[in-house]
């Protein structure tokens, strides 16, 4: 699917399967149906990249974080700008709570300023939504590239450039836990899913490798390892697959083939840490991917400006969808 102009940066199905939305460079957030990559609009109103983005439960909101220094909430429909959250410094990642009352947004460290993580509450009505934080959380050194919800509400969960991974209490704003320096990743956290349940996740980094975690625990349950940065990881929602995207650091890519610079998705046994197989495609570094609720299909992003969709044929998977 062209539609981009720029790298793309994350991707999000909605909760039905049946809505992709796409983030990228170019500054324009963009909605595609799940099953046939027809592109259904674009959202306009940044003038930066733009880095993560959600989508409520009933999918009619939309948030995105972008490096023009704001999170803008959409009408998911209309393509309307409903508000927009004004920061100091580029927003990262952004994510609804489960309920969509809340939503959490990171920020970098910009000028003087150091990253922090924000909790702003979603007004069920537009007109009397506000940019007050319910919460600001500061800590982690460099980046913040991913903050997610916890169970229930009651913690979130931050990574990123410090390679520790944070659990904090959502209404108090303490950290609770740290990931342990021993079994944590070396490098850089790139990117951080949750599986369908939220009983775990999985992290992506430069170090070469992604590590699934218990989400209450911050227990290290698998890692997987490649041989190149990971910057994108995925869990099949129905089976024991795990996929990880990647590829060189974006200033060695012009001095290499293609070929040798390892741009296809991995698949691994979720359990026996293996890998199991590979899907190319994309003439450069994979920067996100992203499942279908429903298992069946899932959805790559790259370097390259394209959106790859894949749907899987049922008879490889031996088993009735």
């Amino acid at each position: 699917m062209k539609g981009h102009e720029r790298p793309l940066t994350f991707l999000k199905y909605n909760r039905d399967g049946d809505l992709l939305f796409s983030c990228a460079k170019d500054h324009n957030p963009t909605v595609w149906f799940a099953d046939n990559g027809e592109r259904l609009g674009t959202y306009r109103g940044h003038n930066g990249a733009v880095w993560c983005c959600d989508v409520s439960r009933d999918s009619m909101r939309l948030i995105t974080g972008s490096a023009d220094q704001t999170a803008k909430l959409w009408n998911v429909q209309t393509g309307q700008q409903l508000f927009s959250f004004n920061f100091d410094s580029p927003a990262r990642a952004v994510d609804f709570s489960v309920g969509d009352k809340l939503a959490v947004i990171t920020t970098d460290p910009f000028m003087e300023l150091p990253s922090a993580i924000h909790v702003k509450r979603i007004a069920r009505d537009p007109s009397e939504q506000t940019g007050e934080s319910v919460l600001v959380l500061k800590g982690p050194q460099g980046r913040i590239n991913r903050a997610v919800w916890g169970p229930l509400n009651k913690t979130i969960v931050s990574a990123g450039e410090d390679a520790v991974i944070r659990i904090w209490d959502s209404e108090t704003g303490k950290l609770l836990k740290e990931s342990d320096k021993e079994t944590g990743h070396k490098k850089t956290i790139t990117s951080l899913t949750k599986s369908s349940d939220g009983s775990h996740f999985i992290t992506g980094s430069l170090d070469k490798s992604a590590r699934l975690w218990d989400i209450r625990t911050l227990t290290l349950i698998k890692t997987y390892v490649t041989e190149r940065p990971v910057n994108a990881v995925t869990m099949s929602p129905l089976l024991d697959h795990v996929v990880l995207g990647g590829g060189q650091d974006a200033s060695a890519v012009t001095t290499t083939d293609h070929r040798a610079g390892k741009f296809e998705a991995k698949f691994y046994d979720k359990i026996l840490q293996e890998e199991i197989g590979g899907v190319k495609g994309h003439f450069g570094p994979i920067n996100a991917l992203a499942f279908n609720p429903d298992g069946k299909s899932f959805s790559s992003g790259g370097e390259d400006g394209y959106v790859r969709l894949h749907h899987f044929d049922p008879d490889y998977f031996n088993i009735k969808l």
